[in-house]
């Protein structure tokens, strides 16, 4: 009978063993490929998911990007128009009163209404989110930084600062022709980028506030940390990289390129023989594009070469496309 006890205690406690094997799997390699809204519901199915990984802030810097389609927000006080992404944060502008800003979290549906600039950004501000998730810190710093047309015929610079709770303005003013696009701004190595028309990039390095204009073409985006204009053409991806970031101080007649030129051929069956505009390139984050040929939306992995329908002409909706990171940042 005793032994008979044991024998059961023994298969009891394996398992229990093989149970928290499985958790801990789960935990380690399957949670982060879940999207954030699911994550967020199943911090109640087991108790140690909840404090030591679905809630860490190193967790949320894991999640796999996407395309995020500007959707009705309802949770947000008024309507809003979607202006920037980072991280799992957006950047949201509302349609009423002075257009306020709103940073919010979509997954976990937390949110922060800013104070009202200095300046006026006007209805399409060049405003663009930085948000750098440290496994240091459990709640979100973040900044949010405006290109707005300054009286002296040129742009200057307002920076948000979550940290600090409130707007200053650069003391930094750039002079010069160029028209920026508002929806264009990416961020790279504390340096923001904006296209600009007739092929240029308005710069502004946040650390020593100073603004550059640069001469390049396509879609702006990162890959690898770095500046990259990118478009298509003949099934081919060209990919310009900034190589040199201080073209303005080097000296004249230097060998020295601003841009490197690479090019990466299309999977053409991947993509079902679809064909690209120059500007087709809507979206590029490291190995991840979104490409658009006529009424088609595809996203598009370098490395792998696989591609996928995001969307169609009978799908499509009206509204912005920005990219998105799923997270479950506290604001």
């Amino acid at each position: 009978m005793d032994q008979g006890k044991k024998q059961s205690s023994i298969i009891g406690s394996s398992n229990n063993k093989i149970y928290l094997d499985l958790k801990d799997i789960i935990r380690e390699h399957a949670l982060q490929f879940l999207p954030a809204k699911s994550l967020f519901r199943f911090t109640g199915v087991c108790r140690d998911w909840s404090p030591h990984l679905v809630i860490n802030p190193f967790f949320r810097s894991t999640q796999w990007p996407m395309v995020f389609l500007d959707p009705s927000l309802k949770f947000l006080p008024e309507a809003v128009d979607i202006k920037s992404s980072s991280n799992g944060l957006l950047c949201c502008q509302g349609l009423t009163d002075y257009n306020a800003y709103y940073i919010c979290n979509p997954a976990t549906k937390q949110w922060q209404k800013l104070p009202k600039p200095e300046n006026y950004h006007g209805p399409e501000p060049a405003v663009v989110l930085i948000f750098e998730p440290s496994v240091l810190k459990f709640t979100a710093e973040y900044k949010l930084v405006c290109a707005f047309p300054s009286e002296l015929d040129g742009y200057e610079f307002e920076i948000y600062s979550s940290a600090e709770g409130s707007w200053r303005t650069s003391g930094e003013i750039f002079l010069g022709s160029c028209k920026i696009q508002p929806n264009s701004g990416v961020h790279a190595n504390g340096i923001i980028y904006w296209t600009a028309r007739n092929t240029k990039i308005l710069a502004f390095d946040l650390t020593i506030e100073r603004s550059q204009l640069y001469y390049g073409g396509g879609t702006l985006g990162v890959i690898n940390g770095k500046l990259c204009g990118l478009s298509v053409s003949h099934q081919k991806l060209y990919v310009k990289v900034l190589s040199n970031t201080y073209t303005n101080t080097m000296q004249m007649h230097s060998n020295i390129k601003t841009w490197e030129t690479h090019f990466i051929t299309l999977d053409d069956s991947a993509l079902g023989g679809a064909v690209f505009n120059p500007d087709g390139v809507l979206y590029a984050q490291d190995d991840n594009l979104v490409l658009q040929s006529g009424k088609t939306l595809y996203s598009y992995d370098m490395k792998t070469r696989e591609a996928k329908i995001l969307m169609n002409e009978s799908s499509i909706i009206s509204g912005k496309i920005v990219s998105y990171v799923n997270s479950l940042v506290d604001i």
